[in-house]
């Protein structure tokens, strides 16, 4: 029935797109890849500029017209780099809290995710409407009290805070309650019980094999969030060994100097991570944020 249905869906869509050919025509089908194509090119451009910058001293970058092609200062920009700050360390402690958050939240929320869509309880409605409740809360509100619950717990300049809080968060539980309650059918699940199977090994033998493409986005998502995340980091740590990349390099303009191609340098080797994880996961991050539409047809 699935298949009939999302055939029929692909059928309505190469039809609709026969038809807008048509109607468009070689003329407007040209005109149209002329305006995406530059309009891809408009938005590539800063990141062309960032690399170009990274090559570049001060002075030639606020040069009018400013430089389009690469320059000689690459090494000279990298060597003040590393001289300004523990580059290579900060780059780490980010992808290393990064990745151990972002494990956790695929964990925790996938778990949550899992409880809400198919257990039945007395209050899940009303717990889950709760829990959708705060995201509506402005996380600016809970950064003092979260600052006095770390330092009661002994955690200030500790990469637990940056870690732990947030393990189980609204977004990632909603996200995949949703998934697992249209992927998985009841039926399913009831079969492997009749069979003998705990609720553990149901959620990571049959529901975690089909929610790849769910946890891939959400895991993206939560990747980049944590990646740039600045206000709580630098609240929390105060030592300069464990201070993650957005921290580390906000101390550049503030304390070092203003050498403008050093700043372009280490923004683009923070930029460089985020951009090879979401292109090594994109095509999972896509399928992942259209299958509730394909299957909704």
């Amino acid at each position: 029935m699935a298949t009939t249905t999302q055939s029929r869906a692909t059928v309505r869509s190469v039809r609709r797109r026969s038809q807008r050919d048509q109607l468009m025509g070689p003329f407007g089908m040209a005109a149209l890849y002329v305006v995406l194509t530059l309009g891809a090119l408009v938005t590539a451009f800063p990141f062309y500029f960032m690399l170009v910058g990274s090559t570049l001293r001060s002075a030639d970058i606020l040069r009018v017209p400013p430089p389009l092609w690469f320059g000689n200062a690459f090494w000279k920009n990298y060597e003040d780099l590393l001289a300004a700050l523990p580059f290579w360390n900060s780059l780490w402690n980010s992808v290393a809290i990064a990745t151990i958050h972002t494990a956790l939240v695929l964990f925790f929320c996938s778990l949550g995710g899992y409880g809400f869509a198919k257990f039945r309880f007395p209050g899940r409605n009303t717990l889950f409407g709760f829990l959708l409740a705060t995201l509506m809360v402005p996380g600016v509100l809970g950064l003092i009290p979260s600052f006095v619950i770390m330092r009661t717990l002994g955690w200030i300049d500790t990469w637990n805070p940056l870690i732990i809080p947030g393990i189980a968060n609204a977004f990632g539980i909603f996200w995949m309650r949703q998934y697992i309650a249209q992927a998985i059918p009841d039926d399913l699940i009831d079969a492997a019980r009749i069979d003998g199977a705990h609720e553990f090994r149901i959620y990571w033998n049959i529901v975690v094999p089909v929610i790849v493409p769910a946890l891939a986005a959400l895991a993206i998502l939560t990747f980049l969030g944590k990646w740039n995340e600045f206000q709580f980091p630098l609240l929390i740590l105060k030592q300069e060994e464990k201070y993650t990349l957005p921290v580390a390099l906000s101390t550049l303009r503030s304390l070092r100097g203003t050498e403008i191609g050093v700043q372009i340098l280490g923004a683009a080797g923070a930029i460089v991570p985020i951009l090879t994880v979401f292109i090594l996961a994109s095509r999972q991050f896509m399928s992942g944020l259209t299958a509730g539409a394909v299957k909704g047809t």
